[in-house]
């Protein structure tokens, strides 16, 4: 496999949620094509078996590696958290992912070391989070968890500032204001859309941290150590789909801050 500075890079994620990291590489790196996939036919992967995630992490890497792609970026906070061997035993590429870059973010805003981590309950099950926080901070980072598993259909279903998503959310976070945290790690690339919402709830007094731009940084400091950032001109995006192209296209704008071309329609 050959690749150069014009090859893409490939993000994945269980849908939409992926396109906030989309975007923040998009910002950074505005030169670079980027080939998106999204597995909107099986969201949400937070609420399914390791082994099943690994399963579906795989069909999407071959997908991606198919394309020629220099560096996979994993958006998604699950496979990450449960899949990532899966996914780096096929990949000939740099492999970069959310959680340790969401952790090393947190640990650099945070005064007291009292950090809150939402996201989906494989994510949640799996203390990667606090497994990144403790070999990145010390023993004596406090960490406190709390699966949120509704947020994500409710953002799929572009209901960010709905009453409802309200009402879960302050269902939801209450109990972590017992905790006395300054920072709250948002474990999900779909819960940075919630993100005006939530800050609401929890209150001035926490920190919103998501690794989108942290993920971005990386990639750039990659592909400039292997001399494979694309200097070219206006670069052509993809994105590829298991279901509802038309939904994802009305949606994954708003995620993505800009028009997005044609989307695609997979099956793997």
């Amino acid at each position: 496999m050959h690749h150069d500075p014009s090859s893409p890079i490939g993000i994945f994620d269980s849908g939409v949620g992926g396109l906030t990291v989309a975007r923040a590489v998009m910002e950074l790196l505005p030169n670079e094509p980027i080939v998106y996939f999204g597995d909107t036919a099986r969201v949400p992967y937070g609420v399914k078996s390791p082994d099943t995630v690994a399963r579906y992490a795989a069909q999407i890497t071959r997908f991606l590696l198919a394309k020629n792609v220099k560096m996979l970026i994993v958006a998604c906070n699950t496979m990450a958290a449960v899949a990532l061997p899966a996914i780096t035993g096929l990949s000939p590429v740099p492999v970069l992912e959310v959680i340790d870059a969401g952790a090393a973010s947190a640990l650099a805003i945070t005064r007291t070391k009292r950090i809150g981590i939402i996201a989906t309950p494989s994510t949640i099950a799996s203390r990667a989070y606090e497994q990144a926080l403790a070999r990145l901070g010390g023993p004596d980072v406090h960490t406190v968890s709390k699966a949120c598993p509704l947020f994500v259909p409710l953002v799929e279903e572009g209901w960010l500032d709905h009453p409802a998503t309200r009402l879960v959310a302050a269902e939801y976070l209450g109990p972590l204001r017992a905790h006395n945290l300054d920072t709250l790690i948002l474990g999900c690339t779909h819960y940075p859309l919630l993100a005006p919402l939530l800050a609401q709830v929890v209150g001035p007094g926490i920190r919103l941290q998501d690794s989108a731009s942290a993920v971005a940084r990386r990639a750039a400091a990659i592909l400039d150590a292997r001399g494979l950032r694309h200097c070219g001109g206006k670069p052509v995006h993809a994105f590829h789909v298991t279901d509802l192209p038309h939904r994802f296209l009305d949606i994954g704008q708003r995620f993505l801050g800009q028009a997005m071309a044609d989307v695609q329609l997979e099956t793997l």
